[in-house]
């Protein structure tokens, strides 16, 4: 996990590493719970809808929180960050390991939750802000290291605690390692960059809140029906306050300081960087959704054994991520992102043909596969989307990416499982058979995700390595035809 990037300081080297492996901790924690909510149900004598709402609150944080950090990284120092985000999650998790019942564990995820938030994009800056434009490839693959396997050994790591311990030892394992991380970089840490002086808008940091959390929100009950006032009531909300929210933020760019700086979409590649993610993210969070689902519910697989099967996938995706990096150093990003947009749909159309006997190994060639083409897919995105922004939209860069992709997330698992779901209560209605109706379900989800992922290659037919913009870029440039 060390930054690939011999030609940074040894000084600036460490602040890669503390921040990398405090925001594998903090994204390793972020799936660890997803096979536990079983147990928990059990333990805390609560219903489904309930404990579900463990993984809503914390997606529901992040989206509030997230638009936040770009304030946040431009007016205090990186250790003042830090610290703050490593003290929340610290917190969150000691709350959570010590909850005498289920309230107290929410509240726990929720700090959890704002601690995360503001580790990925404080990484993100960092790394644009340290390491030069021909490094950023390889050092970006280091970050899709991270993203890529701690989400993968989350599951299955929490399947092997959950057939000996408590689910107290979810969070009691995290702790030390997160202390830890807070520890040392206390004592190593150092600050990157001048923190400014921007004045913060009160009224855009309600808009946020409501704008994203009521999309996210209501997307992720859009499996209830649109009908149903806890759905359409948050989506109405959530839109209203998110075009208030938008069209402050224009006016503020021109006369104040915005609280999300909206000026990042006049530069093309990171416009098309940000939609290419989108999709993808839509497509890959509701076709990993359905797997476990299929595999679970219709193959009888434990918990355990789901999160092994997936685990494969992800440790691929770690192992390849620092070759496509510094591929991308050598090549740019679009002869990696095509291959891995074809790849990605590909095998998407493929799951959209599975049945109930499908051999397993089957399943795991084409989750490795997917895998694969995501590894192609991340790091050059990521690094040719945020290359191109001036220094003083970095900070604004990464919390718009991070946003993005949490709503675009809720957005693909919403509509693949409202599909998924209404597809097999039609088949059922007409007199199938409940696994031939799941199956039916299944089938149209992921061809959906398929068809998503298509656009996603056109997108990246245009993608192409972004020249970074001169540092001492005015506010108010906007970029050259050319960026």
């Amino acid at each position: 996990m060390t930054p690939d990037a011999p030609d940074l300081a040894p000084g600036d080297r460490r602040v890669l590493l503390i921040l990398l492996v405090a925001t594998f901790v903090v994204i390793l924690n972020e799936t660890v719970l997803n096979v536990a909510l079983p147990r928990l149900m059990a333990d805390l004598r609560v219903s489904a809808g309930t404990a579900q709402w463990l993984s809503t609150a914390f997606m529901l944080t992040m989206a509030t929180v997230i638009p936040v950090t770009g304030f946040l990284l431009q007016r205090l120092s990186t250790r003042t960050v830090f610290f703050a985000a490593m003290t929340l999650f610290c917190a969150g998790t000691a709350v959570a390991a010590a909850a005498p019942g289920f309230a107290v564990l929410l509240l726990g995820r929720v700090v959890q939750a704002s601690g995360t938030a503001i580790m990925l994009p404080l990484l993100m800056t960092t790394v644009l802000t340290l390491v030069p434009p021909a490094r950023r490839g390889a050092v970006m693959g280091g970050l899709s290291t991270v993203i890529s396997v701690a989400p993968a050994v989350g599951p299955a790591l929490s399947g092997l605690i959950l057939q000996v311990f408590l689910w107290r030892l979810l969070f009691v394992g995290v702790l030390p390692v997160a202390l830890a991380a807070l520890a040392y970089g206390a004592r190593t840490l150092k600050d990157v960059g001048t923190p400014g002086r921007p004045a913060l808008d009160v009224l855009s940091v309600p808009l946020s809140a409501l704008g994203f959390g009521g999309l996210v929100y209501a997307l992720s009950r859009l499996g209830e029906g649109l009908g149903d006032p806890a759905v359409w009531g948050p989506l109405l909300v959530g839109t209203l306050a998110l075009a208030a929210f938008l069209t402050r933020q224009m006016g503020l760019a021109r006369t104040g300081a915005p609280l999300l700086d909206l000026r990042a979409f006049r530069f093309p590649q990171f416009s098309l960087g940000v939609g290419l993610m989108c999709i993808a993210m839509a497509a890959l969070f509701g076709g990993l959704l359905l797997l476990p689902l299929y595999l679970q519910n219709l193959r009888g697989l434990s918990t355990l054994q789901t999160g092994l099967l997936l685990l494969p996938g992800g440790l691929l995706m770690g192992l390849l991520a620092p070759g496509v990096g510094r591929a991308y150093d050598r090549i740019g990003p679009r002869p990696l992102v095509v291959p891995g947009t074809l790849l990605m749909a590909g095998v998407l159309f493929g799951l959209g043909r599975i049945g109930a006997d499908t051999p397993i190994a089957a399943l795991l060639a084409l989750h490795l596969a997917l895998s694969a083409g995501l590894a192609l897919l991340f790091t050059p995105v990521f690094t040719s989307s945020l290359s191109p922004l001036p220094p003083h939209l970095y900070s604004h860069g990464s919390a718009l990416l991070s946003t993005l992709q949490q709503v675009a997330g809720a957005a693909g698992t919403a509509l693949l499982v409202t599909l998924m779901t209404g597809r097999a209560a039609t088949l059922a209605a007409q007199g199938q058979g409940a696994e031939a109706a799941q199956i039916g379900g299944l089938h149209l989800a992921f061809t959906v995700s398929a068809a998503l992922a298509a656009v996603a290659v056109g997108l990246a037919l245009f993608l192409r390595g972004g020249a970074p913009a001169p540092h001492a870029a005015p506010a108010d440039t906007a970029p050259q035809p050319g960026d």
